[in-house]
């Protein structure tokens, strides 16, 4: 075994025969020690990621995998059930096309492999059970720049396997209805934003610069953040400041002008004002953009945020 590899005892397991782009084990994040300079990571489409545990009956905060832009091929040592949900990246179970936001039942030895995408960038695969891999600070889920939590800390390699937890009661009891989730389509996504925490650092007309822009989704963007071109939003060039705290959703804005959206693995401080924060149900909509999609922004209401949180939540839990 490597040095520091884990091992697999469970009665259940997947094995990786092509680990795809960037997959990673993930929940629903390590909350509570930012104060500690630890990032919550966490799946990225937050929604998907729920979906696709409800699915197939797992309890919330289950381990799952997540999938960028090209999935991986693995297959299930014994009878699991799983679904799959967030971006259609051509799933096949054994050569037959798996139903998108399903669950699904696989016997002993069936390969699932995902082939070209359709819509979309993270794809979520969920197994009943969870994935069984150690908790670091209450969760699963992978920081791969700190190497912790997930498997060894890093994304998936040919070769590993992963163990499985017991299968529950309620797998392919429960399907979400088709608005519980909403995907990238068309190239790109328009976000709802509210009013960042350093408005001073920017001119009156900052907002509305930001609101005219169509930007594009850079090729430097990752889990911790998008570097977004096309457009610059101007800042009070006197004013600096010092680090304060970042968040989810935050747009900050470096000298250059050109906006950084930052997403699950960002630093827990910064130094660059944030202009604006993508309002918390719109983040997994953003979650899915890629490389080269174009990204928009409208400035809403509090209670607006609040209505749209609240909406989403309730078509989530709307199962049949």
């Amino acid at each position: 075994m490597r040095p520091g590899a884990q091992s697999v005892t469970a009665s259940r397991s997947m094995s990786i025969i092509d680990p795809g782009l960037l997959t990673t084990v993930q929940d629903g994040g390590r909350w509570g020690h930012q104060s500690s300079g630890v990032p919550v990571c966490g799946a990225m489409d937050w929604i998907a990621y729920r979906t696709a545990n409800a699915l197939v009956g797992n309890v919330p905060g289950a381990a799952a995998l997540e999938a960028t832009m090209a999935g991986p091929k693995l297959r299930f040592e014994q009878r699991t059930t799983f679904a799959v949900a967030g971006a259609d990246l051509g799933a096949t179970l054994d050569g037959v096309r798996v139903p998108h936001c399903a669950a699904v039942s696989c016997p002993a030895g069936g390969v699932l492999r995902f082939g070209s995408r359709a819509f979309g960038a993270r794809a979520y695969l969920a197994v009943d059970g969870g994935i069984e891999v150690p908790r670091v600070l209450a969760s699963r889920s992978t920081h791969v720049l700190s190497r912790m939590g997930g498997w060894n800390g890093r994304a998936l390699m040919q070769g590993d396997r992963l163990a499985l937890g017991g299968p529950g009661p309620a797998a392919g009891r429960r399907r979400p209805t088709p608005e519980a989730t909403e995907y990238v389509r068309g190239g790109g996504a328009r976000v709802r934003v509210m009013p960042g925490p350093q408005s001073e650092y920017f001119p009156p007309d900052a907002l509305d610069a930001l609101e005219r822009t169509r930007f594009i989704v850079s090729s430097q963007s990752n889990r911790m953040g998008y570097r977004l071109q096309g457009g610059q939003i101007p800042r009070l060039v006197e004013q600096e400041m010092i680090s304060d705290a970042a968040f989810t959703g935050a747009i900050q804005v470096p000298p250059s002008g050109e906006p950084i959206l930052l997403m699950a693995d960002h630093q827990t401080t910064g130094g660059y004002p944030q202009i604006a924060v993508v309002i918390t149900a719109d983040v997994p909509l953003a979650a899915q953009l890629s490389p080269g999609d174009w990204i928009e922004f409208r400035v809403c209401s509090r209670s607006e945020a609040l209505s749209a949180l609240v909406a989403q939540e309730a078509r989530l839990l709307a199962f049949d």
